[in-house]
């Protein structure tokens, strides 16, 4: 199984959406210039559903 979090950061960095401080345990909080939100990224990302739920906080649309 493949890990989709390198991929997942590289499209939100691509967009505008910035790291801005560690979370719990492997957790990151991002912050999203397009929802003007913050929202968590997973240190390992296993699931497309997870990723692309992580997409969908940030404003873009499902890539996985």
């Amino acid at each position: 199984m493949s890990d989709f979090t390198p991929q997942l950061k590289k499209l939100l960095k691509a967009q505008g959406c910035y790291w801005v401080r560690q979370g719990k345990g492997d957790h990151e909080i991002w912050y999203s210039p397009l929802s003007n939100r913050h929202f968590v990224v997973d240190g390992k990302i296993k699931s497309k559903h997870t990723a692309n739920a992580a997409l969908q906080q940030a404003g873009l649309p499902k890539y996985f």
